[in-house]
C-alpha cells in the first residue's frame, strides 16, 4: 500500500512539475493558441476556460467593448496587464495580445489572449488553465477584473 501511495504521489508531482518546466514560448507554439480565421481557439470540455467567440453557455463570456481608437484601447489594455498580479505579456501584434498568468501558490499557468478584430470595436478574449478540470472561476474573474479596469479608464 505504501508503494502505491508513493507511486501516485510521484506521478502527481511529475505531472505538475512537467507542465511548469516546459518554457512558455515552446508550450505556446505547440498549443494551438492564437487567432485562426478570425477566431480564438475554442475551450476544451473542462470547466477552466472562458472565450468570447463561439462558445457554449458554460464557457461563454462577453467581449470587451471600447469606444476609443483601436490603438488607444490596445495600449490601455497593455497597461492594465502590467498590474494584473503574476501576469506577463508574452506576445503582441497589432491585433493580438498573448499573456500568461500564474497562480499564487502552485504557479499553475493560465493562457490569456486578446484579439482586436478589424472593423469592430470589441476585444475578443480567451482565458484558460493549462491543467486540471476546474479553476474555481479564476479565469472568468480575471477577465472580468480586466474589463472593469478598462471601463474605469474609459475605453
Amino acid at each position: 500500500m505504501s508503494r502505491l501511495l508513493t507511486a501516485i504521489a510521484l506521478a502527481i508531482f511529475l505531472t505538475l512539475t512537467g507542465s511548469l518546466m516546459l518554457p512558455t514560448a515552446a508550450w505556446a507554439s505547440t498549443s494551438g493558441l492564437g487567432v485562426s480565421n478570425g477566431h480564438l481557439t475554442d475551450c476544451p470540455a473542462s470547466q477552466n476556460c472562458v472565450v468570447s467567440l463561439g462558445a457554449d453557455a458554460k464557457h461563454a463570456i462577453d467581449p470587451i467593448a471600447y469606444h476609443v481608437d483601436r490603438n488607444k484601447a490596445r495600449e490601455t489594455l497593455l497597461k492594465v496587464l502590467t498590474v494584473v498580479p503574476r501576469t506577463s505579456v508574452i506576445e503582441q501584434t497589432d491585433n493580438y495580445i498573448y499573456a500568461t498568468s500564474k497562480s499564487r501558490i502552485f504557479k499553475f499557468v493560465d493562457d490569456v489572449e486578446f484579439y482586436f478584430p478589424p472593423n469592430e470595436n470589441v476585444i475578443h478574449l480567451r482565458s484558460a488553465s493549462r491543467v486540471g478540470e476546474s479553476d474555481l472561476g479564476v479565469n472568468r474573474r480575471r477577465v472580468e477584473q480586466i474589463r472593469l479596469a478598462l471601463r474605469d479608464l474609459n475605453i
